[in-house]
């Protein structure tokens, strides 16, 4: 791994996915002696609460929700 002029690092895609780090996630690095050690940070917005979130009022059709089953059920 390097870091680039700007401090960043990347972490491998591998790492990533096998502890479920997403876009978005909050990190923190601390510092544990020598080493640097990058924690989820406490208090964060989890990926589920981003969604939805983000989604909140983004439905407001002015359609029913029976009229919204309709169309999601291809009726």
């Amino acid at each position: 791994m390097r870091m680039n002029s700007k401090g960043q690092v990347t972490i491998p895609a591998s790492l990533r996915a096998k502890h479920h780090l997403h876009e978005g996630d909050e990190l923190e690095v601390i510092e544990d002696g020598d080493t640097l050690r990058i924690i989820r940070a406490r208090g964060g917005e989890t990926r589920g609460e981003r969604l939805v979130r983000e989604m909140r009022g983004r439905a407001t059709s002015g359609r029913s929700t029976e009229e919204l089953m309709e169309l999601l059920r291809g009726e």
